[in-house]
C-alpha cells in the first residue's frame, strides 16, 4: 500500500410485543406441492414510517436465464433502497429482476433480494407475486399471503445501530490467521487475538486454494458469538486499479472495470451479508485502504503525483466505487462502514488534511451514497504510525524553534495518529458527517517496543537531535510503509480507548506481508515495488530516505514468518 505524505437505520425500532427483530411472513409453505414457484416475502423489521425487507423466490419450473417477480401493495408503501435486485415501482405496482450476478435460477433454485421502504397506517404483505408472469405460490389459484401477524422472531439486530459497534461486543478471530500464528514459537500469545479479513480480490469472496470463503468466515462467526455480541472485521479491498502510488499491492480490476466492482466484488458480498442467518452479527467494514488519500497527495501537482493517480482521479471510478459500496454495504441495518483516511504522516499537513476532509464528504454524499452510510473512518491501517508519542509534543520548541520544524515532523500538524484521528474527526462531523461519527486505529504493528525504544525525551541541543532522541516511531522516515525493520505489535484491540475512539483494531494481520522485497510472479495482479526493497534509496514519496524494509519478503498478504517473530520480540505493550 501506498503511505505518502503530501446509521442507515440509526432510528429502528421494533415492531411492539415481541423480542429480536419482528417477523412478518407470507410464507412459501402455504404453496400446493404443484406450484410453479413460490415467494417468501418477510418484513424484517418496521418501526413508525418505515420498514426492511427480504424476499426469496423458489422457482419449480423451467430453468431460466433471467427473471422478474411482481407485487402490488394495498396501502402506500414505496420502496426507496434495494439490493441484489432491480426494484422499479409505479404506484402500487413493483417489479423486481434480476441482477447480472444472479440471472440464473435453476429449477428448485432459490435466489434472495431486500430493500428498504416507507408506509403509513398499515404496512400489508401483499396477497399476489408472479414470477414471469406466472402466480407463484399457488397452483393456478388465489395466493395465501399467510399471517399479518408477527412471527417467529429473527436473529437480527435487536435495536437501532449501535452507537459503537465494539462496545459491549467479542471480535471474530479468524481461525486461519490464528493457526499461522500458533504455529509460530511463543505465537499462542496472541494467536487469539482478532484479526480483520482482507477481501482482496473477487476469488477472495467463496475462498482461495481451498481457504475459507465469506460465508465461511460468517459462519464460524456465528459460533464464537455465543449469546452476546460479536464485530466481524472485513476490509474491502479491490477498487478498479487500486493503489495507483504503489505496484506491491496493485489490484485484479483495471482502471475502467468498475461495472465489474460492482456486480462481481461488492453485489456478491452485499448480497451474502443480506442473508438474515448473519443478521444477528455486526459487520465492520474498511472501506478501500488508500484509494480516497491518493487522490488528495498523488493525483496532480505534487512531487508525488503518479500517472496511475491522475488516471483514477480523472475518470471517477474510485469516489464511484466507494460510494457504491457505502451505498449498498451501508443499507444493511447491521453492517457499520468506516472508510480508509491514511495516517497523520500522509495526511496531516493542513494542505492535505482539509482538501481530504472535503474529498471524504463528496463521496459520501454523492452517487447513492449518505453520511447516514459511514459509521466512521479509520487511519493508519496497515502502517506503522504510533498511536501515541509520549516523548514530545507537536507543540514543543528547542531553543526557539518549533519540533514542526524538524526533518521527521517536517511542518506536520500532528506527531501521532491518536491526536490525528479525533482532530480529523472533528473536521468530519464539522464538514456535514453525523455527529456519532467513530474513529478506528490499527495498532497491529505500531508498538515500537525492544530495546530501541527510547525511555524519555532526546537532547536539547537541537530540534533534530531532540525529536529524533524523543520518538518511539523509529522509521528511517515516516513515508516508510512496507515490512518496517524493528516495528512491534501495538495495542491490543480494544474498544472505546479514548473519546471520539470506537476502537482500536488489528486490521493488518500481523506476519502478512506488506510485499515483496524483490521481484516475485504470482496471480494476484501484485507487483514489486520499490519501496519494500531494503537496497532502495528512496524517492520523492520518502523524501529519497532508505526503506527500511525487511529482505527476502513474500508477496503482499502471505505470511512473512520472519516479521512475525520480530514483531512479538518488539511488541508494546510487551508480550507476557
Amino acid at each position: 500500500m501506498s503511505r505518502t505524505r503530501t446509521s442507515l437505520l440509526a432510528a429502528l425500532a421494533l415492531l411492539t410485543g415481541s423480542s429480536g427483530a419482528a417477523l412478518l411472513t407470507a410464507p412459501a409453505g402455504a404453496a400446493t406441492a404443484s406450484a410453479p414457484c413460490t415467494v417468501d416475502y418477510k418484513v424484517q423489521n418496521q418501526w413508525d414510517t418505515g420498514f426492511t425487507a427480504a424476499v426469496t423466490i423458489t422457482n419449480n419450473a423451467a430453468a431460466k436465464s433471467g427473471w422478474s417477480v411482481k407485487w402490488s401493495y394495498a396501502g402506500n408503501q414505496k420502496i426507496t433502497n434495494f439490493w441484489n435486485s432491480k426494484i422499479s415501482q409505479s404506484g402500487a405496482a413493483v417489479t423486481a429482476a434480476n441482477e447480472s450476478y444472479n440471472a440464473a435460477l435453476a429449477t428448485g433454485g432459490s435466489v434472495s433480494f431486500g430493500f428498504q421502504g416507507t408506509y403509513s397506517g398499515t404496512n400489508a404483505i401483499p396477497a399476489t407475486f408472479t414470477l414471469d408472469g406466472v402466480t407463484c405460490n399457488v397452483d393456478g389459484g388465489p395466493t395465501d399471503p399467510g399471517p399479518t401477524d408477527p412471527g417467529p422472531t429473527d436473529p437480527g439486530p435487536t435495536g437501532p445501530k449501535a452507537g459503537n459497534p465494539y462496545s459491549g461486543a467479542k471480535v471474530y478471530v479468524n481461525p486461519e490467521w490464528s493457526a499461522k500464528a500458533a504455529a509460530e514459537p511463543g505465537g499462542s500469545r496472541i494467536a487469539n487475538q482478532p484479526t480483520a479479513v482482507w477481501l482482496d480480490r473477487i476469488a477472495a469472496i467463496n475462498g482461495v486454494n481451498g481457504g475459507m470463503g465469506l460465508r465461511a468466515h460468517l459462519d464460524e462467526a456465528l459460533k464464537q458469538k455465543g449469546s452476546g455480541e460479536l464485530v466481524v472485521q472485513l476490509v474491502i479491498y479491490d477498487l478498479p486499479g487500486r493503489d495507483c502510488a504503489a505496484l506491491a499491492s496493485n489490484g485484479e480490476l483495471g482502471p475502467n472495470d468498475l461495472d465489474k466492482y460492482k456486480s462481481q466484488y461488492i453485489d456478491p458480498i452485499a448480497s451474502i451479508l443480506a442473508d438474515p442467518k448473519y443478521a444477528g452479527l455486526r459487520i465492520a467494514t474498511v472501506i478501500e485502504p488508500d484509494s480516497l488519500p491518493n487522490l488528495v497527495t498523488n493525483a496532480g501537482g505534487t512531487p508525488t503525483t503518479t500517472d496511475a493517480c491522475v488516471t483514477m482521479k480523472s475518470n471517477g471510478n474510485y469516489e464511484k466505487g466507494v460510494s457504491y459500496a457505502l451505498d449498498k454495504l451501508g443499507a444493511l441495518a447491521n453492517v457499520y462502514n468506516y472508510v480508509d483516511a491514511g495516517h497523520h504522516g500522509w495526511l496531516g499537513w493542513d494542505s492535505n488534511l482539509g482538501p481530504s476532509v472535503q474529498e471524504f464528504h463528496k463521496v459520501a454524499t454523492t452517487n447513492g451514497a449518505s453520511v447516514k452510510d459511514v459509521a466512521g473512518f479509520i487511519v493508519n491501517t496497515a502502517n506503522y504510525s504510533p498511536v501515541k508519542e509520549p516523548n514530545f509534543k507537536v507543540t514543543d520548541t528547542v531553543n526557539g524553534q518549533t519540533v514542526r520544524q524538524s526533518k521527521w515532523v517536517d511542518w506536520n500538524q500532528y506527531v501521532d495518529e491518536q491526536s490525528f484521528a479525533q482532530a480529523l474527526r472533528d473536521k468530519l462531523v464539522a464538514a456535514g458527517f453525523e455527529s456519532g461519527l467513530g474513529m478506528l486505529i490499527d495498532t497491529s504493528r505500531n508498538g515500537w517496543g525492544g530495546t530501541a525504544r527510547p525511555t524519555g525525551p532526546g537532547p536539547m541541543t537541537s530540534v533534530d537531535d531532540y525529536v529524533n532522541g524523543s520518538r518511539i516511531d523509529r522509521r528511517i522516515h515516516a513515508g516508510n510503509w512496507c515490512n518496517q525493520s524493528g516495528a512491534g505489535l501495538g495495542e491490543r484491540p480494544t474498544a472505546a480507548p479514548a473519546a471520539g475512539i470506537d476502537a482500536y483494531v488489528w486490521v493488518k494481520p500481523p506476519g502478512e506481508s506488506d510485499g515483496s522485497s524483490s521481484a516475485i510472479p504470482n496471480d494476484e495482479g501484485k507487483g514489486f515495488d520499490r519501496m519494500c526493497d531494503p537496497t532502495y534509496g528512496g524517492n520523492p514519496r520518502n523524501g529519497n530516505n532508505p526503506t527500511g524494509s525487511l529482505p527476502n519478503a513474500p508477496v503482499a498478504g502471505h505470511w512473512f514468518s520472519a516479521q512475525f517473530k520480530q514483531l512479538m520480540q518488539n511488541a508494546y505493550p510487551p508480550l507476557p
